[in-house]
């Protein structure tokens, strides 16, 4: 790893209404290393999706975002993105921070051709004649394994597979070589051949562009394979921070705890019986509970400390942080 890329401090983001403002993240830190994988991992509701927008200004009114994303560009700034005005963001979407969307078929343009949308992309960012940028977006999807590239330069979204749609997606987001790439879920709906297709080429690219990459899942079986941190994300916070084999290895969070549970292992089959669950569900934003925002879902629970106060994110060691009052406890597998 070398010098950060993207830190983020005590970003919170939150949306007014008729009843008040509704915190959807809250204090949520971390940073990103140039050529690092950090991927954030939690059920829906957990605030990851709100968290990668918030990162590409891309929270509409009447979205409150606070705190600091400070972004080390090309040119030597290290402008706070929440203070940045849209046309400043427009300049960094794209060329310096890119974003790969759950489904492509609903982040394409449906009336244009996946080439007239790179091209797009492309001539936004830098003075190129529409002959040169095509050339280069036929060029980047045949670096990206799309088969007979110039015939597909001319297909509409529609008339692609998922899994060529999101190679056009990442050609789109990767057409200007971004320095950091954001994938928000960017294998949910694909087939676990295709899945693992995509992972590898993502550790390909980001290898040979050095990126900085987040990338967000709810499975913990592909942050394994790709992450070099894990944030785990639970009611818009972070409950647990660190390296991926701590995770996997020392976790101190029961939250933590019941997500690896609930992961297929090998030799499992019938009689093994159902896979362990995590009762309940995510609260709603508008109804947090009081103490710990874990506690009413935790098999650990105590009515002290676990329901009277709200624990602060505490470091396990230099790279291990945890928000959980009885980590130091509880010993968990």
């Amino acid at each position: 790893m070398t010098s950060p890329l993207l830190q983020v401090r005590d970003l919170c983001v939150g949306f007014a209404g008729d009843a008040g403002t509704v915190s959807v993240v809250s204090g949520v830190s971390f940073s990103v290393a140039r050529g690092e994988t950090v991927v954030i991992v939690g059920e829906s509701g957990s605030g990851k999706s709100v968290t990668s927008l918030a990162l590409m200004g891309l929270i509409p009114p009447p979205g409150l975002i606070t705190g600091e994303i400070l972004f080390h560009a090309r040119d030597g700034r290290v402008p706070n993105l929440v203070k940045e005005d849209q046309r400043s963001m427009q300049k960094l979407r794209g060329a310096e921070i890119a974003m790969i969307f759950q489904e492509p078929m609903s982040a394409l343009n449906p009336v244009y051709t996946i080439g007239e949308q790179i091209v797009e992309t492309l001539r936004l960012h830098e003075p190129l004649s529409r002959r040169v940028a095509r050339n280069r977006a036929v060029e980047m999807l045949g670096w990206l394994g799309v088969p007979d590239a110039a015939r597909r330069f001319e297909a509409y979204p529609h008339e692609l597979s998922g899994g060529l749609r999101q190679r056009a997606m990442i050609a789109m987001a990767l057409s200007c070589k971004p320095s950091l790439l954001i994938a928000d879920e960017p294998t949910t709906a694909l087939d676990v051949t295709v899945q693992a297709q995509i992972l590898d080429l993502i550790r390909k690219l980001q290898t040979e562009l050095s990126m900085g990459v987040i990338f967000i899942t709810h499975n913990l079986g592909v942050a394994a394979e790709i992450a070099d941190r894990i944030l785990v994300m639970y009611a818009g916070q972070i409950v647990e921070s660190a390296p991926m084999r701590a995770i996997f290895n020392q976790t101190r969070m029961p939250y933590t705890q019941g997500l690896l549970a609930s992961i297929p292992r090998l030799g499992m089959d019938r009689d093994s019986g159902p896979l362990p669950t995590i009762p309940g569900s995510v609260p709603r934003l508008s109804d947090i509970p009081d103490g710990c925002v874990f506690h009413p879902r935790c098999s650990h629970v105590r009515s002290h400390p676990c329901m009277d106060r709200r624990p602060d994110l505490e470091q396990v060691s230099d790279q291990h942080a945890v928000r959980c009052a009885r980590w130091r406890e509880l010993e968990l597998r």
